[in-house]
């Protein structure tokens, strides 16, 4: 038998899904019968939403890189690194497998969140040809990536908290940290904001192979 993942949506036979608890309702309920939510059959505007935190994202990606993320103060002298030189002290001490975790968390994991959901979100908006099953993929590897991209902040944090000797040795966060922080902070909420259910909505089912069983 041949399942096609075109077929008829739970909109279209009266039912929906609470965002809440996940359980399938009745449309024509204003609540869910299990937890009491307000139901929302499609949530057109979270569309907007999540450009919003996206496109943000992106302009503080820039300051992030070029800015100083660390402030180091050794007997007096102030040194700044950016995530760029900090990643390039850790190669020239040769400490190449830390240089590579942290290029990963923070350069290339934010970037590559920052392109899949605006492909993503280009699927919705311009309708896009692109396999749904593919973009649900993506869109969850995306969710269970995000959560590393903190990675960076947390070994600024670590240093800060054990670095500190006043004037002798003080290491404090800089302005990119902050920038940073927020990167993936509006990356996250723009991956949560978005109604997934507007993707089955808006692209065609010829886009997707059929499942046979």
């Amino acid at each position: 038998m041949s399942i096609n993942s075109g077929g008829p949506l739970g909109k279209d036979i009266g039912l929906t899904l609470c965002k809440t608890c996940n359980k399938v309702t009745c449309c024509k309920s204003r609540t869910c019968s299990r937890c009491d939510a307000p139901l929302i059959i499609r949530d057109y505007a979270s569309v907007q939403k999540s450009w919003a935190l996206l496109i943000t994202a992106a302009v503080l990606l820039i300051p992030a890189n070029i800015y100083p993320i660390t402030t180091l103060t050794n007997q007096g002298r102030v040194t700044q690194d950016t995530i760029f030189s900090g990643i390039a002290h850790l190669v020239k001490t040769d400490m190449i497998p830390i240089a590579i975790i942290l290029f990963t968390a923070s350069i290339l994991v934010p970037i590559l969140k920052i392109v899949g959901l605006t492909i993503y979100l280009s699927a919705i908006t311009f309708k896009l040809p692109i396999s749904k099953k593919k973009l649900m993929t993506g869109f969850h590897i995306i969710e269970w990536i995000g959560r590393w991209s903190m990675l960076d902040l947390f070994v600024i944090s670590l240093t800060v908290a054990v670095v500190n000797m006043g004037q002798l040795l003080d290491a404090k966060p800089a302005p990119a940290a902050t920038a940073f922080a927020l990167v993936i902070l509006l990356t996250q909420l723009a991956a949560k904001v978005i109604d997934t259910r507007l993707l089955w909505d808006r692209l065609e089912a010829k886009n997707d192979s059929s499942t046979n069983t």
